[in-house]
């Protein structure tokens, strides 16, 4: 982990179950993605509630998922998950992501998206208060990217 400050993070403990394991014994790849989606799950109830925007009929949509797998994980391994936002455009966000065991990151994982109306699927702006908080954090000037 770095000690840069992340805005909006939020760690966890990650617990592999038997049917995580692949044949191999180790934690097979799909069960990465569940634990990316539980973990943004959890990032947004902290910090963008899914109800509300739901009831305003808009919300994330993930357009990209990147996984590099640094160290294999077996039953057992006490892993804990990190999430933070890593980038903040007029539109679209990043939101990075690592798993580490004993402070060493055996995985890092980038995921891509939009906030959209649902009756229309086009994208939103980024809330104002979301932004300012994220310059805040990540020391970064007012100009924003797409």
């Amino acid at each position: 982990m770095t000690s840069a400050p992340r805005a909006f993070e939020i760690s966890t403990p990650i617990a592999i179950r038997t049917y995580d394991i692949d044949f191999a014994s180790i934690v097979s790849n799909i069960v990465y993605l569940r634990w990316l989606e539980d973990m943004r799950l959890m990032w947004l109830e902290a910090f963008m509630p899914l109800q509300p925007m739901v009831e305003r009929k808009h919300g994330p949509v993930l357009m990209a998922t990147h996984i590099e797998y640094k160290r294999p994980l077996r039953m057992f391994d006490p892993v804990i998950g990190h999430m933070w936002l890593a980038d903040l455009g007029r539109t679209r966000y990043t939101i990075a992501a690592e798993f580490t065991l004993h402070g060493e990151v055996t995985t890092t994982a980038t995921q891509h998206g939009v906030f959209v109306d649902f009756t229309t699927m086009r994208p939103l702006p980024i809330p104002e208060a979301m932004r300012q908080k994220f310059l805040e954090v990540s020391g970064q000037s007012s100009n924003s990217t797409a």
